[in-house]
């Protein structure tokens, strides 16, 4: 049997993967990992403020999810410098492999 709200939850995974930027935010956390909104920004041809947006959308739907804890270190970024430190989380598909 399945539990009340499944079809509702099916439905707004689907909503959500009907933008083709959802689509392309996913399959890039899927092959690379874990990444920030900044770090999504500069792969795709998208803003920061709109990955952002759309990552809460996958959230929501529950098709992708923010990590808890410190971001990772960056290649080239100078030890105390971290501008995004404990504000801009990596985020994650369900099936990302492992950072």
């Amino acid at each position: 049997m399945r539990p009340p709200d499944a079809e509702g939850q099916a439905v707004a995974v689907f909503a959500a993967l009907t933008d083709p930027t959802r689509r392309a935010l996913l399959e890039e956390l899927s092959r690379t990992g874990p990444a920030t909104v900044t770090d999504l920004a500069r792969r795709l041809p998208v803003s920061r403020q709109a990955v952002a947006r759309h990552l809460g959308r996958l959230a929501e739907a529950g098709t992708a999810r923010q990590q808890v804890g410190r971001p990772p270190d960056r290649a080239g970024t100078r030890t105390g410098r971290h501008r995004h430190e404990g504000v801009e989380q990596p985020w994650t598909s369900l099936n990302s492999p492992p950072a």
